[in-house]
């Protein structure tokens, strides 16, 4: 009998170390293999969003012009914005508005969901015609507003004169109040479609099995919709509802074609008072740190309905 060295059972353990070697420095291996995947995307990150907003950092320190020189000035922009009382009027405004509109959003939403989520005859027409105004845009929408809110000549003062409501001579755009509602009723009418889609998908994922067995023990539909599908769509939910926040608190398109802020100021939106203080003020330094204020308080909103929609353990 005969036994083998130390130095003769080296090689026999010496081939894997040499074969793991190679995979670690082979261009197949996990690690080098995505960063090459994700190289592209990192790039065009950088590229599209780092890099202006380290940009926007700097201008944001200047007295930056739309024509002219520039020369720095630090924190000022940031100290004036925040004490600027349109600034101000503007975050008021746009909060009330957002708080108008959400509910409603989230409501028509999950009752069109509801009315969707089941493949049955009809079903799918009523889902593009639900969405339909989501696919027009808003923008679309508010030019055809603007011709059909005209006094004498729209269509909603032929339709509230024949139902007895008004005169027919109705301003609505000249209005600060009167506008505002006009306003959300479009946002209210264009925008749940969206909602729809993403709760009717996650409704459309939660098992028959769960609620038949509701039904069998005896659970009302009210019951099963709030302890079962509530519950188990909850992320589409707070999906739905950030998407929602974030778009209102960026409403810009549908009060610029409307009413341009007005009448006055009185429905003055923050990107509004941005874009005015840019492109009509031609003070683009104080746009940009106003602009990076905007950009926080809409991240301290989204993580705080992070913090409260997320799931529970």
């Amino acid at each position: 009998m005969t036994t083998r060295s130390g130095s003769e059972a080296l090689p026999a353990t010496a081939g894997p170390a040499r074969s793991r070697r190679r995979r670690r420095g082979s261009l197949t291996h996990p690690a080098r293999t995505g960063i090459l995947l994700v190289a592209p995307a990192v790039l065009l990150v950088a590229l599209f969003a780092l890099v202006p907003l380290v940009f926007a950092v700097y201008i944001s320190l200047t007295n930056w012009p739309l024509i002219g020189e520039y020369r720095f000035v630090g924190l000022d922009n940031y100290r004036l914005a925040l004490q600027d009382p349109g600034m101000f009027k503007a975050v008021r405004y746009t909060l009330i508005y957002t708080l108008i509109v959400t509910v409603p959003i989230l409501v028509l939403g999950y009752g069109l969901a509801v009315l969707v989520r089941r493949r049955r005859r009809g079903s799918t027409l009523l889902r593009t015609i639900f969405f339909v105004p989501y696919v027009v845009g808003l923008t679309t929408l508010s030019y055809m507003l603007v011709l059909e809110a005209q006094p004498d000549s729209g269509v909603i003062n032929r339709v509230l004169k024949a139902l007895g409501i008004t005169d027919g001579t109705t301003a609505w755009l000249v209005d600060g109040p009167l506008a505002t509602i006009l306003l959300c009723l479009l946002v209210i009418w264009t925008v749940p479609g969206l909602t729809m889609i993403l709760l009717m998908s996650a409704m459309q994922g939660v098992p028959s099995e769960v609620y038949e067995a509701a039904e069998i023990d005896g659970a009302t539909w009210w019951q099963r919709e709030w302890r079962i599908t509530i519950p188990i769509i909850r992320p589409s939910i707070a999906i739905a509802l950030i998407i929602s926040v974030i778009g209102s608190l960026l409403a810009f398109n549908q009060f610029y074609i409307l009413t341009r802020g007005g009448p006055g100021t009185d429905t003055m939106t923050m990107v509004g008072y941005i874009y005015n203080r840019a492109f009509v003020e031609l003070q683009l330094g104080s746009a940009t740190a106003m602009s990076l204020l905007l950009v926080i308080v809409v991240a301290a909103v989204t993580g705080a309905q992070f913090l409260l929609l997320r799931e529970k353990d």
